[in-house]
Formats: structure tokens, sequence, C-alpha cells
């Protein structure tokens, strides 16, 4: 009975088990020493990607001041009242500096301001005055950082085209234009004094 539970391992006679156990120890080394291989070939191509050089991208004469001066778009300007509103809110300031650059066909600014763009918008969000706080505003700010964000990467591409970077110029323009009209109408509907019926 004890016979009918052995089980037959392998059919290889027991004189060639020191061979095929050389054969697979052979084996084994060779797929060791071909991962070892791959290995350190791997790590060679990662140490000449490392070693080229970083080419910078120079975009500034593709949009001029000209061709910012032929796009087509309402330009809206804060009206006194507004800018009474926006006195204090030098982050405002700072993006109509940045603005009146870009309408002279001045791009530096873009050029890996990425850091200095984000702390810009984020302190432009903080700093609101409470006078301008109001859905519509906020709205427009988030449009105008959206736009700001599209034309620096834009601009920092090497492969943007000239239509794409006035496209985006002009995107940009539009919202902080349209930023100041949503100024200018919340002052004018603030100045509307609204009676209650009785």
């Amino acid at each position: 009975m004890t016979a009918s539970h052995t089980t037959i391992k392998s059919t290889i006679p027991i004189s060639l088990y020191p061979i095929v156990l050389k054969l697979k120890m052979m084996r084994t080394q060779i797929l060791l020493a071909l991962g070892v291989f791959m290995l350190f070939s791997a790590c060679k191509d990662n140490q000449e990607n490392k070693t080229l050089v970083e080419t910078e991208v120079d975009n500034s004469g593709v949009v001029s001041e000209e061709d910012i001066e032929n796009l087509n778009f309402t330009e809206f300007t804060l009206d006194q009242k507004a800018q009474s509103l926006v006195k204090d809110w030098t982050q405002y300031y700072k993006l109509e500096g940045i603005i009146t650059n870009l309408k002279a066909g001045d791009f530096s600014y873009f050029q890996d301001s990425e850091k200095d763009l984000k702390e810009t918008f984020k302190e432009l969000k903080v700093n609101t005055p409470e006078t301008a706080k109001s859905p519509s505003i906020s709205a427009r700010v988030l449009v105008l950082e959206t736009k700001f964000y599209k034309l620096e990467s834009l601009y920092n591409l090497a492969s943007s085209s000239e239509e794409e970077l006035t496209q985006s110029t002009q995107e940009l323009l539009v919202a902080f234009s349209n930023l100041n009209l949503q100024m200018n109408k919340k002052v004018e509907f603030d100045a509307i004094n609204i009676q209650k019926p009785q």
C-alpha cells in the first residue's frame, strides 16, 4: 500500500540529476547576470539624460506691440468711482502694471514667473477690499488667474506659435478688461439706493 502513495517526481534517471541541477543553476546565473546588465544600462541612460542641457526659451520677440494694438476687443478701464474702490489694493495695481507692459510688447514678466504669479494671486484674493468682494468679481479674478497661467505656460513653451501667443495675450487682456467692467458695475450697483416698498 505504501507503493501507491509514492509519486514519481521526474522521468529523468537518477544518474542525470547532478547535470540537470547544474543546468538549472547556470540558467539562474545567466538570468541574474542579464538582469544586472539591464539595470546598469538603464542607469547609464538616465545619467546621459541628466547631462542634456536645457535650452532656454525666448519668445520675447514673437508678439510685438503692433500685434497687440491690432487685437480686436473692447477695453474697459476703471472709472473714477471704481478707482477709489481699489485704491489700497496693491496686487491689483501690480497686475495692472504687468498688463501695461504686456500691451507694450514686454513679456519679460512671464519668463519663469510661476512662483511670483502664484504669490500675487494668492495675495490678490486674500487682500481683496471689502468693498470689492462679490461673487462676480471673484469669478473674474479666477478667470484672470487662469489666463495668466495659460499665457505664462505658452510663453515658456518652445513649440508655441505666434498665433497661440497672440490668442492667449488677447484672452488675458479681455479677462483683465472684464474684471475692470465688473468692478465698475459693482460701484454703480452699490450707488443705486433701492427703496423697499412698505
